[in-house]
């Protein structure tokens, strides 16, 4: 706990250089107290607490009793006696925290099942048996890649509330990859496409990044994932054929079993 309050408090006063590039003319500061350390304490506490204000939003559930967390958080500055141990408010912090994510999961579980369910009965979704769903976008003709090959394609990822978490199209530079080292619904679904096809994916957890998500990046856990994909090219794997044991040949044998190789002269 002592150690997420610093880390919040440091953050919280380095002042972003963003923020200072976007204010080409500095504005100097008016006097609120009669002395500087009054003033800066003031102004290192609005910093600090637009920053718990930020992340208060990310907490699961997003609920927060403002003036109980402000009266927490004086009473630790202060040395104030506690309604709580430290030891007993971590405890229930981290509780708090992983049955609140638990719920949050299942809402976003919820949340695909219903998309995905809505979604099928829409013109032009297919659904495959796995459960991936896709609509053609641009039809072309030609071979398909197998599994085992690898393509290169362009790509853009969203959430279901149209969050992007990714984009070679922003990136400006398509990718390459073995269509079997990627999620299973990636694997299956470009094994339908042709070169020079767009379609667009509709990925369920489980064909996707699973309960779990991606571990401090942007898919949370349960996410049905939207893809926009273009088949560019396809690279068929290379098999190499293994290079033949050259044995050394057996001297012939005469009918009574005597070899009939010459001799080396000695």
């Amino acid at each position: 706990m002592k150690k997420t309050i610093l880390l919040i408090t440091a953050v919280s006063f380095m002042f972003t250089t963003a923020e200072a590039k976007k204010k080409e003319v500095a504005v100097k500061p008016a006097v609120v107290f009669t002395n500087d350390v009054d003033s800066m304490s003031y102004a290192l506490g609005l910093n600090v607490g637009a920053d718990f204000k930020k992340n208060i939003e990310k907490v699961p559930g997003g609920k927060a009793n403002i003036e109980l967390l402000v009266k927490g958080f004086s009473t630790a500055m202060k040395g104030d006696s506690a309604l709580m141990n430290e030891k007993v408010a971590s405890e229930f912090f981290k509780a708090y925290i992983t049955k609140a994510q638990a719920k949050d999961l299942e809402v976003k579980k919820g949340a695909g099942e219903k998309f995905l369910a809505e979604n099928k009965t829409k013109t032009g979704v297919i659904t495959t048996a796995s459960g991936l769903q896709y609509q053609v976008l641009v039809a072309k003709d030609g071979p398909k890649p197998a599994a085992t090959d690898s393509v290169k394609v362009h790509y853009t990822g969203t959430l279901l509330d149209g969050t992007k978490f990714d984009s070679s199209v922003d990136r400006g530079e398509p990718i390459t990859f073995p269509l079997n080292q990627v999620i299973p619904g990636w694997t299956e679904g470009v094994q339908l496409m042709s070169v020079g096809s767009k379609y667009k994916f509709f990925v369920p957890y489980n064909l996707g990044y699973g309960e779990q998500g991606t571990q401090g990046g942007p898919i949370p856990g349960f996410a049905t994932l939207i893809f926009d994909v273009e088949l560019l090219e396809i690279k068929p794997l290379k098999v190499v054929a293994p290079v033949a044991e050259v044995k050394e040949a057996e001297p012939a044998k005469s009918a009574k079993g005597k070899t009939t190789a010459k001799k080396g002269k000695k």
